[in-house]
């Protein structure tokens, strides 16, 4: 604005030569002074686009490291086995220090839930019913005698379950009675039952036999 004013003086004589080439001096030097603006401006507009760059970089590398932490919980986490339900332990076959594979038996863990498993033959299953009393008495307590009630019956004979089948399609055939798994609660409140334990051998009698 100011070179505006004092361009049409010079232009006319007006006003001195050494003014005019100090003002013209002074435009040349706004000049630059705008142009390097403009460059420092771009320079900035480029180490602005830089930094975004290195920022999305930066948040990858976070997002990195986060999924690496997470990782290392669930290791973590691997490394305590947990019982499905509370029990007893028995049978320990893993030692300290020992390296174990998925599907590896480690323990046994024995809930404390007790039942008693009668094979019934099949000819006696007609005048059981759920919910009928029972009594039983176990070698391993002296036979002493326990009361329980029928619980629920197995879906099929033993046989079926069987790894090898029987197969009477022909041939001579023999009847035998086959047997059916009749599970059996044991009523709470007796001191005896504390002492049951999987495996032991019973007797079990409903009320119709005695």
């Amino acid at each position: 604005a100011n070179w505006a004013r004092i361009e049409p003086l010079a232009i006319k004589g007006v006003m001195t030569k050494s003014d005019s080439d100090q003002a013209e001096t002074a435009l040349e030097q706004a000049q630059s002074a705008v142009t390097q603006a403009q460059a420092a401006l771009e320079v900035s507009k480029q180490d602005l686009e830089t930094i975004k760059v290195s920022r999305g970089s930066l948040e990858a590398a976070v997002g990195g490291a986060v999924a690496a932490v997470n990782l290392a919980e669930i290791d973590m986490t691997n490394t305590k086995v947990l019982a499905p339900r509370d029990g007893t332990v028995g049978e320990v076959g893993a030692k300290l220090g020992q390296y174990v594979t998925a599907g590896t038996q480690l323990m046994a863990v024995v809930p404390p839930d007790v039942w008693i498993i009668a094979n019934f033959k099949e000819t006696q299953l007609s005048d059981i019913r759920i919910g009928q009393p029972v009594t039983f008495t176990v070698d391993a307590l002296n036979r002493k005698r326990l009361n329980g009630h029928v619980e629920r019956f197995a879906p099929a004979t033993g046989s079926e379950f069987s790894v090898l089948k029987p197969d009477n399609a022909t041939g001579n055939f023999t009847k035998v009675a086959q047997r059916i798994s009749v599970r059996i609660s044991v009523d709470p409140g007796q001191d005896l039952a504390q002492y049951l334990a999987p495996g032991m051998s019973v007797v079990v009698r409903t009320e119709l036999e005695k």
